[in-house]
């Protein structure tokens, strides 16, 4: 079975939508003629965003201002998603951090699981059980070729992200011959226009980088498919199976390095 066709009534959720992967991802169901619902805490990006598709694609756009780590404002949320007919949400928002875990911020560490983890719990059981009424609909979720192995000095990242990686695949296999499609994308490096990554892209070979909009659109496509993940780039896939297969002892080492660089 495809992905439920857009309709009037019907819509396509992204988190994190107020930059990075989840402009593209906005873009390209907007282009598809997918009616949205944008989540992030910037509504002010978001509201540009969504009056720019609005008038690119003809569909109608509609911005939440959430902080997604915060149980408080995610609960409303998740309530009204779970009311709402939702064609296809696309879990993408989170962040991550460098450095030893004992001297980063503490509770933002908290937040970074709320957010990169459980939200994404959350927001999917809201969806869920109206996609299987209906035998219709796709859930996409950003996990990360870091989630397949431990990583020091990216260490609640990589935990939080193993914990997505893994939630994903399981539900698919569970909803197997329900209609209901669902989609890891686990990338590696994203070039987007975040800032943040001025600083980072000196320390990270520019070969290595993926577009946002071709992210997008593979990512998509295969959730149309009900692949059960994308790894974009050809880096990526050889991170994604380092990790996957290769001996833990060793590759939390070479990678722990890595990140160590990347902290500095």
């Amino acid at each position: 079975m495809s992905l439920p066709a857009p309709t009037a009534d019907n819509r396509a959720v992204v988190t994190g939508a107020s930059s990075g992967i989840g402009v593209a991802l906005a873009e390209e169901l907007a282009s598809r003629g997918y009616s949205l619902i944008l989540v992030a805490r910037r509504g002010d990006l978001m509201a540009e965003l969504a009056q720019r598709l609005t008038d690119r694609y003809g569909i109608t756009a509609e911005v939440r201002a959430v902080d997604l780590s915060d149980r408080d404002q995610r609960a409303p949320l998740a309530k009204e998603l779970a009311a709402r007919e939702i064609a296809i949400l696309c879990n993408n928002a989170g962040v991550a951090t460098f450095g030893p875990l004992a001297k980063l911020d503490l509770d933002y560490e908290r937040d970074i699981m709320e957010l990169n983890a459980v939200a994404v719990h959350d927001l999917t059981l809201a969806v869920l059980p109206g996609m299987l009424e209906r035998r219709a609909g796709g859930i996409m979720i950003t996990g990360s070729a870091a989630g397949n192995m431990p990583i020091p000095h990216n260490t609640t990242y990589s935990a939080s992200k193993a914990f997505v990686n893994t939630f994903s695949e399981s539900l698919r296999g569970e909803l197997k011959g329900t209609g209901v499609h669902v989609t890891l994308l686990a990338p590696g490096p994203v070039r987007t226009d975040n800032p943040d990554q001025e600083e980072m892209g000196n320390k990270i070979p520019e070969f290595i980088w993926v577009t946002a909009a071709h992210t997008a659109k593979i990512t998509i496509d295969a959730l149309a498919r009900n692949k059960m993940r994308v790894v974009p780039g050809l880096i990526s896939k050889g991170m994604s199976v380092v990790g996957q297969f290769g001996p833990r002892s060793i590759t939390s080492v070479v990678a722990g390095a890595a990140y160590k660089k990347l902290g500095e």
